[in-house]
């Protein structure tokens, strides 16, 4: 009896993973933060989202359009015909809508102003870094040169590496970046 008491409380703070020969324990994730970085995993981390930088007085206009649909700041969304009107006001009134995705997190009114309270930035992080200010010994190469024989000036189309190509593979790059395809003396 005592084994399973012990059984119990152990299994609840850690999840066990079997690994050949031996089991491996490792502390349990929250479900929503492991549902997050299985959607990062995914998906990427740049969603098509508008970016959202929330007003000042976005907590008043969320406490009003509540009131007006007879709820106060601590209470919960009774029914999914309250939840609608008030997100729908919240919509028209901001023009800022909670996504499907996020939609059964928002449960109380308190939900609801932490996530009108979140700025949504839509930058890639290369993007962010390139508006960094940087320290004097690291340079980020915006728009990099690549090397095509034919159109080379600097060393009269001779490369560094003869027999290398260079493909162009992404479709957004081929449109800027000419790719060409080195001879080689054996087949």
């Amino acid at each position: 009896m005592l084994r399973n008491l012990l059984r119990t409380t152990t299994s609840q703070n850690f999840q066990i993973i079997p690994v050949r020969y031996k089991q491996a324990k490792f502390p349990k994730t929250d479900k929503k933060l492991q549902a997050a970085a299985e959607s990062l995993a995914s998906r990427g981390f740049l969603r098509p989202n508008k970016p959202w930088d929330p007003p000042t007085d976005i907590n008043e206009t969320i406490v009003k359009i509540c009131s007006e649909n007879g709820l106060k700041n601590d209470s919960e969304f009774d029914s999914l015909e309250v939840k609608y009107t008030v997100l729908k006001a919240c919509f028209d009134e901001t023009g800022h809508s909670v996504p499907n995705s996020l939609l059964h997190t928002i449960e109380t009114v308190d939900d609801l102003k932490h996530f009108y309270n979140t700025p949504i930035d839509t930058k890639t992080p290369f993007d962010a870094l390139k508006k960094m200010d940087l320290p004097k010994n690291l340079h980020v190469q915006e728009d990099y040169v690549r090397f095509h024989p034919d159109k080379d000036t600097l060393f009269n189309g001779k490369s560094v590496f003869p027999k290398s190509s260079t493909i162009v593979s992404g479709l957004k790059t081929r449109k800027k970046y000419e790719g060409y395809i080195a001879k080689r003396s054996w087949p």
